[in-house]
């Protein structure tokens, strides 16, 4: 039987996008090991440790605020025909191209004061570039639930939310902690829109520019591998949840 490589030359030609991704990883760790004192300095520093505190604040009101709104449209969308829901599923989609600057220009220039400067106004501009995941993750995670499971329960009495809690959303909660996964990783790593929005409270996203446009590079090298590091545990984390979940 003549051997097949066709797998191994799509590894090798995808090995270059992890190399890619993980490299600058290991050089900025790698770098900061040997600034130790510094890192401690910013560990120690009450602005950064109040902006990662906002940082996680907010972006996880952003995901329960998306989860508790995105959920049912998805599952709107993957069970309902409508005039008009092309529309709505590009509406969806239209965040995830808009560019970051124009998302916080846009929400200004509706809500204006009620967001200057404020929490209300970080999340608002979190949610607005996050919730798509949420959405899409739930539509997908229903459309994958067999129906004749939902009609079935609705001939033995069941109402409509009943089964909805009951029958769907738990078949369904793999794909809905993923899109939740997403959308607090999305959100806190936005930055353009809450530059305009809301420069205060100051999050991490935006400490780290202040700091590298202040002081230079050594100053916010600290804050940024902070973010990293506690961006990629809680994300790695919340997706071993998410896969023990759905293998329970």
């Amino acid at each position: 039987m003549r051997r097949d490589y066709t797998l191994y030359l799509f590894a090798a030609l995808g090995s270059f996008l992890i190399v890619y991704i993980a490299l600058p990883l290991a050089v900025i760790f790698l770098k900061q090991a040997s600034d130790w004192e510094m890192l401690v300095k910013t560990l120690q520093d009450p602005a950064v440790l109040d902006a990662v505190k906002n940082s996680l604040l907010t972006a996880t009101a952003t995901t329960f605020i998306a989860l508790l709104f995105g959920v049912p449209l998805g599952y709107v969308l993957a069970r309902m025909d409508f005039p008009g829901k092309s529309v709505v599923q590009a509406l969806v989609d239209v965040p995830i191209v808009i560019p970051h600057s124009v998302v916080g220009i846009m929400l200004l220039v509706t809500f204006s004061k009620a967001i200057l400067d404020s929490y209300t106004g970080i999340i608002a501009a979190m949610l607005f570039v996050s919730a798509s995941f949420t959405i899409n993750a739930a539509r997908d995670g229903f459309l994958a639930v067999d129906e004749g499971l939902e009609h079935v329960a609705r001939t033995l009495g069941a109402s409509r939310f009943r089964v909805f809690l009951s029958v769907s959303l738990p078949m369904a909660l793999p794909s809905v902690a993923s899109g939740s996964v997403m959308t607090w990783a999305r959100a806190i790593s936005e930055v353009g829109a809450i530059l305009i929005i809301a420069y205060y409270p100051k999050t991490a996203q935006v400490l780290v520019l202040e700091y590298f446009n202040s002081y230079g590079l050594r100053a916010a090298r600290p804050i940024a591998v902070i973010l990293v590091a506690m961006s990629l545990t809680i994300f790695v984390l919340l997706r071993w949840l998410v896969r023990r979940g759905g293998n329970a």
